[in-house]
């Protein structure tokens, strides 16, 4: 599953972040998961700053977004979390598909996700309702 990384639209990791995904994505745990490929292809493209340096309205790990799923118009407001945080109410993982997409957008932005079985998640971020970076939250 892989896409040309040209399509996407840019995206900001923090290094904290970076650095914690890079370390579950060497992980048993992730070793075969779908959508893994296109994760570490987000991670390489990404641009990484420090978590102070973070702007408001970025996606980051613990930051709970509202997203658009353009094809159905569905909205959801979910906290994106590492994989032993999924499972809580209001909450998607990192690995899931759609919580790789989320990672580093900025509210405004869209993206084209490839999902199993060769379709297509288009979301449209539309409010970033809390940031830990923006709270001061820099070293979770």
């Amino acid at each position: 599953m892989q896409a040309a990384p040209s399509s996407f639209p840019p995206i900001v990791v923090s290094s904290l972040d970076y650095d914690r995904i890079e370390q579950l994505l060497e992980s048993d745990m992730a070793h075969g998961l779908p959508g893994v490929d296109a994760l570490e292809q987000e991670l390489r493209r990404a641009t990484v700053v420090e978590p102070q340096d973070m702007p408001a309205g970025v996606v980051t790990m613990n930051s709970t977004v509202r997203f658009e799923d353009v094809k159905t118009g569905s909205q959801h407001a979910l906290t994106l979390v590492y994989p032993k945080g999924a499972g809580a109410p209001d909450t998607i993982s990192v690995l899931a598909p759609a919580g790789s997409a989320l990672l580093g957008l900025s509210v405004g932005q869209s993206i084209a996700w490839p999902m199993p079985g060769g379709r297509t998640l288009e979301l449209r971020i539309l409010e970033v309702i809390a940031q830990p970076e923006a709270q001061g939250q820099f070293h979770r």
